[in-house]
């Protein structure tokens, strides 16, 4: 009689253990993310913004593990494991990193894209990035949830630049888009593509003389001691989008998408505020510790008039001529 008691419970433990629903209630759900910084960068505060976030809306326990200082490789890595389903399932990555997928993608973070940091928030606001978002979304199967970024990217060079004569023939690194490199010919520089990692030796060991960045990169990386002069080209605005892996969200329970979702574009939200505040403050800092030398230059109005002909075409060469106009028609 026991023995059959215990064989019934037995059974019944089976069936429950065998239920779909019960596993998925009962299993640890753990969610891998990466950065190419240490937890101090403005990219890992908003990422915990985010982690924190999705456990408040969603109620009940996630386990997070984030992948720092470039532990599983560069940005290019994190979206590529992304889309593939494995290792990482969310990162701040640059849209120069899509361009496989959608065209269109490095686009949203062109040099003199946005006129000043209202227009970028205007269009923002305005989901204007969304067709590209959605084909991202459709053809790499990375969700792009929140849009963080919002420093203001300058040259920072081993020599004074001042005006468009001074910067003829400047070797300086830029995003593996193709967008950057025209651009920046445009301007009369020779652009080089170079791995992020090794921009510090490539100025160090003279293979290239300047890269560009926004503030917390310069700062993160230590490319002052190598280009101490920052020349304020105000050249762009960064966009810097929250990314997650679809076929992970698909895998879990749908009241854990929605907070993945709500909780991306509120941490972005977030991530852009902050950068944007704390630009000029760690300009600041770095100048007043000797670190790095602002240096003002005078022909910004031309740069940009001799990069938007550029911007155009490649608007039509990519078929993002009707965002083009929409982001141009933007009053901030």
């Amino acid at each position: 009689m026991q023995r059959r008691a215990f064989m019934g419970v037995a059974a019944g433990a089976a069936t429950l253990l065998a239920s779909p629903h019960v596993v998925r209630a009962q299993a640890t759900i753990t969610l891998n993310g990466a950065s190419q910084f240490n937890p101090d960068h403005v990219f890992n505060r908003t990422m915990q913004r985010f982690q924190d976030l999705v456990v408040q809306y969603y109620g009940r326990p996630v386990t997070f593990v984030m992948h720092n200082n470039s532990s599983l490789g560069l940005e290019k890595q994190f979206f590529e494991y992304m889309s593939a389903g494995r290792a990482v399932d969310f990162a701040i990555v640059s849209p120069a990193h899509m361009s496989t997928f959608s065209r269109a993608a490095p686009y949203i973070d062109a040099p003199f894209l946005f006129r000043d940091l209202a227009h970028w928030n205007a269009v923002i606001a305005q989901d204007l990035f969304k067709p590209v978002a959605d084909e991202v979304e459709r053809r790499a199967r990375v969700a792009l949830i929140g849009y963080a970024g919002g420093g203001i990217r300058n040259i920072f060079a081993n020599k004074p630049v001042r005006n468009l004569a001074e910067m003829r023939g400047l070797r300086v690194r830029v995003q593996g888009a193709p967008i950057w490199t025209r651009t920046f010919q445009a301007i009369g520089m020779a652009p080089q593509v170079i791995a992020y990692n090794e921009v510090y030796n490539a100025i160090q060991n003279n293979v290239i003389e300047a890269g560009e960045n926004e503030a917390a990169g310069v700062e993160q990386m230590r490319f002052y001691e190598v280009g101490p002069n920052l020349i304020m080209t105000q050249h762009a605005i960064t966009i810097r989008p929250l990314c997650f892996s679809t076929q992970t969200l698909a895998r879990l329970p749908r009241e854990l998408q929605d907070a993945i979702r709500r909780a991306g574009r509120e941490a972005g939200d977030f991530g852009r505020a902050t950068e944007a505040g704390e630009d000029d403050q760690k300009v600041t800092a770095l100048e007043q510790a000797g670190r790095l030398r602002r240096v003002p230059f005078a022909d910004r109005a031309a740069m940009n008039a001799a990069v938007q002909p550029v911007m155009a075409a490649y608007a039509r060469e990519i078929d993002a001529e009707q965002i083009h106009a929409r982001i141009n028609g933007v009053s901030a």
